[in-house]
């Protein structure tokens, strides 16, 4: 999974642009969205600009020339701020007062970084920047500036003179709560009111303090000449408090008229308490990348010469020895080269019970040990490490858009404008029509307050992050939001066979010599052609060689036949071993192996043929050798993935490049009806297309380095982790452990996703189609009217939020009895040798 995008990183730099990513704060709805989208792309040199309103995250594609801070500033002007961290660094090796100025100087070239100051004294650099800005880039900076960086302490939020959240929300409430008591008391016969003054007295602090925030927004959504929820409640309160400061004093010596500081007060406490609400609930939308976060650990024992050391998890080194007691968290990818014991990886992998691992296996940071203690070679480190590329997947699938998130986007920004139209002509008719502009003002405040653009914008992003969340914790990594929205509609699964609905690990069944050949003979010659090949069917062969401890002749020329096999030339004599378009290609007959190959494909096994090309001796003459037969196990899931499927109303399809009679034998075990065999690599990407061309929606399954094409054809992509890095960078959706019954466990969280998605749109389109009309008609109160707008974004985030409840077959069934370690698959080499011999 190389190259997959960094979250954390500032920007990385691409073939023609680099990708910038900020965290933006004070975005409330879709109109927010909008704003700040738009002033992004006003930046010379910015090409794409994409906020994500639930991740509150931004991300621009823009020229090398355009930088963090430019888009910060534009940000700014939109009316939001940027999220900042203070981090302090020790610096070590400065002299004199010229270093100062050159680490200073280093830092403040660092993009995103707003200030940096330098303390000779102390030799501390304490640097406030962008949230985005990973400490590791900052400490390059001063290494290459000739210094020695080393954290210091954990780099923390910059500190901000905000309330704690809740505050707010009680002080208002206590507040309010004497304003609305009278109508309470109403319901019951009790007739209370609070004296006009006290009212003002009580309403005042809540319209213009905590109700400061609404204010500040919406007049900067003014001067963006555009609009936002904000906005709307600071005009509806505004003219429900100004209406009643003017009854107040005009009617104060004769009597206390009807005021509406309850609806003014009420409607701003509701908005607090539901966007204090909606804030909480969309933490919990997050809790999947905080438990992937929560798994790194912070510090890792090393062996160095004689010595065990526990140093900072950032100064492990490529190579080096991690020791992993019992019970730790393993800290980097590596391979273990001393102990045997169970690695618990199931917050990576979904897998639900430790795995048996010894000296060989590969080991995965973040990854707990059970009870053996184990020495660790360090192959990976930092952000290369598998769970960091798991946590930049999710992220960017968390913070991308689906297509369906575009058009909502749209509808979002004109939607206050609307609403204001909206309200003035609800004025302008009940003053028109009843001559009484205090109802006609009340009207149009219940308008103001009850339209939402919230519910709107919340509706999808906070959906997918759910769905994603969910679906990572199952061991299945969507890439992006526009995977996870198309997989919901999937009509057909082709499948790759090989290491897909098989374990990918054959096994040698059968070595059939040809007349003037013997078994050893024809079992050497095809190992000769293969002994340099990590191909699966090759690694067969070595396994028996090995096994029966035959010498095995030296080859020359070896070349893989793409789709296939294999050709070379040993002893002078030139051989080809592949498949039986390979045998037909030099126009040779089965002769009297037919009968045998018959059989052996009927039992679901391989055939390959090794075949005299041309000899020394007798240029020009072709003759067959023999034929080998290879078996391959197929998953204990497998034949449940299938079933599943097509309990969903899905197709099955497999594509491999075995020939057809033991293709035959394995769709027929599996349940699938539609077989394409001998399929060349290029012949796979053809297929889907032609399947999408018939009106299919169609996902790909697969995991080797010739599935490349198909996975990029497909519709929807699947990756079985562990298979070439090509097929995962390729594929949309990577599943992280071997099980097939994933790619149904991952189209059902898609269609549950896309179902909470059209929910939540279906509820915040609904609100506003019938609330608005029944506000402009006045048959709803201002108080009534703004507690429906508060909670109706938090419905929405709640309704995304039981996605998180789901649970998989996949996860439930994990481990077969029969199957204690599980049916993961390996990684698997390259295709060099044998060619699609699947």
């Amino acid at each position: 999974m190389r190259n997959i995008e960094q979250l954390p990183e500032v920007f990385m730099i691409t073939a023609a642009c680099s990708e910038i990513k900020l965290q933006v704060t004070g975005m409330t709805c879709g109109s927010c969205v909008m704003r700040v989208e738009k002033s992004l792309k006003t930046v010379p040199g910015v090409r794409e600009a994409s906020v994500n309103l639930a991740t509150e995250h931004a991300s621009v594609q823009a020229d090398a020339t355009v930088t963090a801070d430019m888009l910060a500033a534009a940000v700014r002007k939109a009316g939001y701020e940027i999220a900042t961290t203070e981090t302090t660094l020790q610096v070590e090796g400065m002299t004199c007062a010229s270093c100062v100025a050159r680490v200073e100087k280093a830092l403040l070239k660092v993009q995103g970084v707003q200030g940096a100051t330098v303390n000779l004294s102390t030799e501390k650099a304490s640097i406030r920047a962008l949230s985005t800005v990973p400490v590791a880039t900052l400490k390059s900076a001063i290494e290459k500036a000739g210094y020695t960086a080393k954290e210091l302490q954990e780099t923390k939020p910059a500190p901000t003179p905000r309330l704690p959240a809740w505050l707010p929300v009680a002080v208002s409430g206590a507040l309010t709560l004497p304003l609305v008591l009278p109508m309470l008391l109403q319901l019951f016969g009790i007739d209370w009111m609070l004296g006009g003054w006290l009212q003002l007295a009580l309403a005042t602090p809540v319209q213009f303090w905590l109700g400061w925030r609404f204010y500040r927004a919406g007049w900067k959504a003014v001067l963006a000449k555009t609009g936002n929820m904000d906005l709307l409640v600071a005009l509806g309160t505004s003219a429900a408090y100004g209406l009643s400061v003017y009854l107040l004093f005009k009617h104060a010596e004769h009597g206390m008229p009807h005021l509406y500081f309850e609806a003014s007060a009420a409607v701003i406490t509701l908005v607090l308490l539901g966007k204090w609400l909606e804030q909480r609930a969309k933490r919990q939308t997050a809790d999947a990348i905080r438990a992937l976060n929560a798994l790194r650990p912070t510090t890792a024992r090393v062996r160095r010469g004689d010595a065990e050391l526990d140093v900072p998890v950032d100064q492990v080194l490529v190579g080096d020895l991690v020791i992993v007691r019992p019970g730790d968290r393993i800290a980097v990818d590596g391979d273990i080269v001393e102990g045997r014991s169970h690695i618990d990886e199931s917050l990576i992998t979904g897998e639900s019970l430790p795995v048996a691992k010894g000296v060989g296996d590969k080991v995965t940071g973040g990854a707990i040990n059970a009870e053996g203690a184990l020495t660790v070679r360090t192959t990976a480190i930092g952000a290369e490490t598998t769970l960091a590329r798991i946590i930049r997947m999710v992220e960017s699938a968390q913070a991308g858009k689906a297509p369906i998130q575009r058009i909502v986007d749209r509808v979002s920004a004109v939607f206050v404008p609307v609403v204001l139209v909206i309200a003035l002509l609800t004025f302008v008719g009940w003053f028109g029509f009843t001559g009484d502009w205090e109802q006609a003002l009340i009207n149009a405040v219940a308008v103001w307050v009850i339209a939402c653009p919230c519910a709107l914008g919340l509706a999808t992003p906070t959906a997918i992050m759910a769905g994603t969340g969910v679906a990572a914790r199952h061991g299945i990594l969507i890439k992006d939001a526009e995977a996870l929205e198309v997989a919901h509609a999937v009509t057909v699964v082709a499948f790759d066979k090989t290491g897909t609905l098989t374990e990918g690990k054959p096994s040698l069944a059968a070595v059939v010599a040809a007349d003037g050949s013997t078994r050893e003979e024809v079992l050497r010659l095809a190992a000769a052609l293969q002994k340099t090949s990590s191909h699966p069917l090759a690694v067969a062969v070595m396994d028996q060689v090995r096994h029966e401890r035959l010498p095995v002749p030296e080859a020359h020329d070896a070349q893989a036949l793409s789709g296939r096999g294999v050709q070379g030339i040993v002893r002078g004599q030139t051989l080809a071993l592949g498949s039986t378009r390979l045998l037909r290609e030099l126009g040779l007959e089965e002769g009297r192996l037919h009968a045998e190959a018959q059989r052996l494909e009927q039992q679901g096994r391989t055939v390959s043929w090794l075949v005299q090309v041309q000899s020394q001796s007798d240029a020009g003459q072709q003759r067959l050798l023999g034929l080998l037969a290879f078996g391959d196990t197929i998953k204990p899931a497998a034949v449940e993935a299938v079933s599943r499927l097509h309990q969903l109303g899905i197709r099955t399809v497999m594509l491999t490049g075995d020939n057809r009679g033991a293709a035959e034998a394995v769709a027929k075990e599996l349940g699938i009806a539609e077989v394409r065999a001998e399929v060349l690599p290029g012949d796979k990407a053809a297929i889907v297309k032609e399947l999408r061309e018939a009106g299919d929606i169609v996902a790909f399954v697969g995991d080797g380095l010739n599935d490349g094409p198909a996975l990029a054809a497909a519709s929807v992509s699947y990756a079985m982790a562990g298979g070439a890095d090509v097929a995962t960078e390729t594929a949309g959706i990577t599943l992280m452990r071997g099980d097939p019954r994933l790619v149904a466990d991952s189209l059902d969280i898609s269609r549950r996703t896309y179902s909470k998605i059209k929910q939540g749109l279906f509820w915040a389109f609904g609100y506003n189609v019938l609330g608005i009309p029944l506000a402009a008609l006045g048959l709803l109160n201002p108080v009534i009217a703004g507690a429906a707008m508060a909670f109706s974004s938090v419905s929405v985030v709640l309704n995304a939020l039981t996605l998180r409840r789901w649970q998989g077959v996949a996860h439930a069934r994990a481990i077969s009895p029969a199957d204690p370690t599980g049916s993961t698959n390996r990684q698997r080499g390259s295709v060099a040798a044998l060619g699609e011999q699947r």
